[in-house]
């Protein structure tokens, strides 16, 4: 029997996991890494750390499985997405942290493309002016930090995403590549044209050469250090979107994690937002192509540790669902959510996070359970636009990730869409997609074997869409925490 190692880079942890044949996993290892914290919004990785924490990961795993790496017949790479690495290519050294996909720095860069440039990067990137994706983040490092400029001198510069800088140091030969589905989120990439783009690259003052070639998502076969080739490859969401099965024009997943990431795919054709969405590409396997339309909620997971860790009113994660149905509703507690600025549709960097509606009655239980509630409601937010946008009738929600072990939440996010919430047996499906895409590449299975292999655990059904009042007093939460420092 044949395995697949996947390797799921994420922005708290690093994880392997090995799927046999039949993509059921054999054994898995995790590894926390820190945390950076230089200034107020500021969010930065330890480039070398993430490597070790993955070779740990990958060495464990092979461990707990009781096989070698011979019987491993491919890898799989998928990463916590717009995340940037700056490294020189003489030494293989980083060059400084990694600039993380949360950091809020060039906010007021992302404000000032906003109001001067933002139809021109829309129109090429399908995404939005912000701190969040990687193109302001380079032209950061370039400008501010010296070691950065001195190897854009000298020609030596790599960027890259934290597949291509895994990729980098898991080949003998160095290979400086990423994938479509990265590529996309990096705001310097031509959606129509699927390739770097040469203006949006001068607007920034980024050489071609600094960043990785951009490769199929299932094709790349690039041999590793340990023996099996690299095959496959796409960013967390990206993954989690294929993981999930998710073959139709229409079909819809959400990924509760550290944020939340609902996408769409939209077919063979980039779909444009006019509401705040992003369009990105889900993946490209030979000549298929598939985009999807994106929502992305920054906060979703976060907000549990910070319950738990920050204003410390639970021990445990699974303390929020016994401390939610402890009460009936809400108490007219809401919460807008904004810890670390909002996204789509609003794209406020600024916005800042408020709990209103306390009174002498409020309790905790209250504040957990308005806390559940936005993540339900940004939810139903960005589905809503959605239909919109793409005039495609949502009628079943995938999920997957952590949170959605909370069965309070998942039951209330159906009762709020209105429409069926469905978990799968298997909830690492970021991992599971990346092994999907590995094992497609090498001939392990075909897509058409794959299309049916996703099992569900829970299917949580509504009777009737509720809570719509409270929606709408919710969105008057949201609407008093933007532009909350202007």
């Amino acid at each position: 029997m044949g395995y697949i190692l996947a390797i799921d880079q994420g922005t708290s942890s690093s994880r392997a996991i090995i799927f046999d044949e039949d993509l059921y996993q054999v054994a898995s290892a995790q590894k926390p890494f820190k945390q950076i914290y230089p200034k107020p919004g500021w969010v930065e990785h330890d480039p070398n750390e993430i490597v070790l924490s993955v070779m740990s990961c990958v060495e464990k795993a092979i461990q707990d499985a009781k096989i070698s790496f011979k019987d491993i017949e491919a890898i799989g790479i998928t990463n916590q997405r717009e995340t940037i690495v700056a490294w020189d290519a003489e030494t293989g050294k980083a060059l400084y942290n990694a600039i993380v996909w949360q950091c809020r720095r060039t906010a007021d860069r992302a404000k000032e493309l906003e109001r001067q440039y933002r139809n021109f990067i829309h129109s090429k990137t399908g995404l939005l002016p912000d701190p969040y994706f990687s193109a302001t983040k380079m032209e950061w490092m370039l400008r501010n930090v010296p070691e950065v400029r001195k190897a854009a001198k000298k020609g030596t510069l790599r960027f890259g995403t934290i597949d291509s800088w895994l990729i980098w140091n898991l080949t003998p030969d160095r290979q400086h590549v990423t994938d479509h589905s990265n590529a996309s989120r990096t705001m310097l990439y031509n959606l129509n044209e699927l390739k770097w783009d040469e203006e949006l690259l001068e607007f920034f003052g980024i050489e071609k050469e600094f960043l990785p070639k951009v490769v199929d998502s299932s094709k790349l076969l690039i041999r590793s250090v340990y023996g099996p080739v690299i095959s496959g490859i796409a960013g967390d969401q990206q993954a989690s979107l294929f993981g999930q099965t998710a073959f139709n024009v229409g079909d819809v997943k959400c990924t509760y994690g550290t944020g939340s990431f609902i996408l769409m795919n939209t077919g063979d054709k980039p779909r444009f937002s006019r509401e705040g969405l992003l369009t990105t590409v889900g993946w490209k396997i030979n000549d298929e192509i598939v985009y999807a339309i994106e929502g992305s909620i920054f906060t979703t997971g976060a907000l549990i540790n910070w319950l738990k860790d920050g204003l410390q009113i639970i021990s445990t994660p699974e303390e929020t669902e016994l401390l939610a149905t402890s009460v009936e509703d809400n108490g007219g507690v809401y919460f807008s959510g904004a810890l670390a600025g909002l996204g789509a549709p609003y794209w406020d960097s600024k916005a800042r996070g408020l709990i209103i509606g306390l009174t002498r009655g409020a309790t905790r239980a209250h504040i957990v359970r308005a806390v559940l509630e936005y993540i339900a409601f940004r939810t139903k937010e960005i589905l809503e636009i959605m239909e919109r946008d793409t005039g495609i009738k949502v009628n079943r929600l995938l999920v997957d990730g952590g949170v959605t072990r909370n069965n309070f939440l998942m039951e209330l996010q159906s009762k709020v869409l209105g429409v069926t919430v469905d978990r799968p047996i298997v909830k690492e499906t970021t991992a599971l997609g990346a092994a999907m895409l590995a094992g497609l590449a090498v001939g392990l299975w075909d897509k058409e074997t794959l299309a049916g292999i996703r099992k569900s655990e829970v299917v949580f059904t509504p009777t009737r869409k509720e809570l719509e009042d409270e929606y709408k007093k919710w969105k008057e939460a949201i609407k008093r925490s933007m532009n909350w420092a202007e």
